[in-house]
């Protein structure tokens, strides 16, 4: 099963938010694990929020009504791997979903517990790419002073190492940098884009813009810069990765980023829904205590997993979910928010076209039909 999945189901997931009725489950599902993090970022206050998460068996009564709806999974928090049970959460969605990409997120800190924790996903997961984003936000003391923990720095470069080492026996795994730009980094992004690319390396180097989100309790902390620093910030990001070599689907990938920042740049300065927004139909968020949002930013609950005995599809069509559907679809929201933004650009056809023109048919060919590995399967369905 592969990307060429997605675009198969693009029509039903296109006629969903077209007639607000429910032709498909989301293609894209963020599981928040828990509210639990031993960060305190000057970005994030969701260390602070209450916590009723969901047990193993309960996710597991989740992921078995989704069915392989979902193609992309990721796994946040929080920070995930405070979860003792994390490797046996992933592989409950691994057995019932199948997805294609499980995304994992780190703050690096815990780097005894994370390489052993992600080897035993590995070892769960070997038909979907494993991708382990680590959290750098600044380089030495400037990334401790944002995530305000002493020595995060060093732990998370050991716990990078560590997980280096683990792709020579896991081919499936692919490692990446995420970067939050924020008020506090966006001027010293330039250095750590060329200490990233110079030192580390990584499969993957990508950024979010910092956004005052409900979910993370940071609604009035300004802690979004300024269009202009940002347009400053990614174009020195996009020079630093001009010259490097890349394989047709990194290339790919890489066009897409390219689109989402200009993406970002548009609506910091336009206020408004860039390209339509799909969350609520291709995306969804699923909250620690099991809260189904349409996404983080405005994370509005359609109803709660409890009260519907775990079935997915079942919140999926309540009348709160057609409610919020209709105030997206009708753009009384609009935010940068990348995990959304990425799935929309997918379903969105000029911006398809545009990185086909930028990077070739036969390069987008090939990104398209590179992670076919399962019996193509039947699409969900619903009233």
């Amino acid at each position: 099963m592969g990307m060429t999945k997605v675009l198969a189901e693009i029509p039903a997931l296109k006629a969903s938010y077209t007639t607000g009725h429910i032709f498909a489950l989301p293609a894209n599902i963020t599981v928040s694990t828990s509210y639990h993090c031993n960060s305190r970022c000057k970005t994030c206050n969701v260390w602070l929020l209450p916590n009723d998460d969901l047990r193993l068996d309960e996710w597991d009564l989740v992921f078995q009504s989704l069915g392989d709806a979902p193609y992309w999974f990721t796994f946040s928090g929080g920070e995930p791997t405070l979860r003792e049970d994390l490797p046996e959460m992933v592989k409950s969605a691994y057995d019932h979903c199948k997805p294609g990409i499980i995304n994992i997120p780190t703050n690096g800190i815990l780097d005894k517990v994370i390489p052993p924790r992600i080897e035993r996903i590995l070892q769960f997961v070997p038909k979907s790419e494993l991708i382990i984003n680590l959290s750098i936000d600044g380089i030495g003391e400037k990334h401790d002073e944002i995530r305000g923990v002493r020595n995060n720095w060093s732990r998370a470069m050991s716990t990078y190492g560590q997980l280096k080492d683990l792709q020579r026996d896991y081919k499936n795994l692919t490692l990446g940098i995420h970067t939050v730009i924020s008020s506090y980094n966006v001027d010293s992004l330039p250095e750590l884009c060329e200490f990233v690319q110079r030192e580390l390396k990584p499969d993957s180097f990508i950024t979010e813009i910092a956004e005052e989100r409900v979910e993370l309790d940071t609604v009035g902390l300004g802690i979004t810069p300024t269009v202009e620093a940002y347009t400053v910030a990614i174009d020195a990001l996009l020079e630093s990765l001009r010259d490097n070599q890349l394989t047709p689907v990194a290339e790919v990938t890489q066009a897409f980023r390219r689109q989402y920042y200009e993406l970002v740049k548009r609506t910091l300065r336009e206020q408004r829904q860039v390209i339509p927004c799909m969350a609520g139909v291709a995306s969804a968020q699923i909250a620690p205590n099991g809260d189904v949002w349409t996404c983080c930013v405005r994370a509005e609950s359609m109803g709660n997993l409890r009260e519907h005995s775990y079935d997915f599809g079942e919140v999926w069509k309540t009348g709160k979910a057609k409610e919020l559907r209709r105030s997206i679809k009708a753009g009384e929201c609009h935010c940068p928010l990348a995990n959304a933004a990425y799935t929309n650009m997918l379903t969105h056809g000029p911006t398809v076209m545009k990185v086909a023109r930028e990077v070739g048919h036969s390069r987008a060919v090939a990104f398209l039909g590179k992670r076919d590995r399962r019996p193509r399967r039947k699409t969900p369905s619903g009233g």
